[in-house]
């Protein structure tokens, strides 16, 4: 799958679930993110594999795509 380009909001919620596991809400209330933009961004990094949905609206980070090194 292609690269993805992160926002402020993939940013913001990367930044959150170093920390540790996270729900949608959650992340809303520590940024200034509507739970919905949340929601969506999360459902693309889900795809691209870089975090995971546990069950019950909580997610993880598998892989930090910020620390990934790209060869030109």
């Amino acid at each position: 799958m292609a690269e993805i380009s992160l926002n402020p909001t993939d940013q913001a919620i990367l930044e959150l679930l170093k920390e540790g596991r996270c729900t949608p809400s959650y992340i809303a209330q520590n940024t200034e993110y509507s739970r919905g933009n949340i929601q969506n961004r999360l459902l693309r990094l889900v795809e691209h594999g870089y975090t995971e949905q546990l069950g019950g609206g909580l997610y993880e980070l598998r892989e930090d795509p910020r620390d990934v090194e790209h060869e030109d």
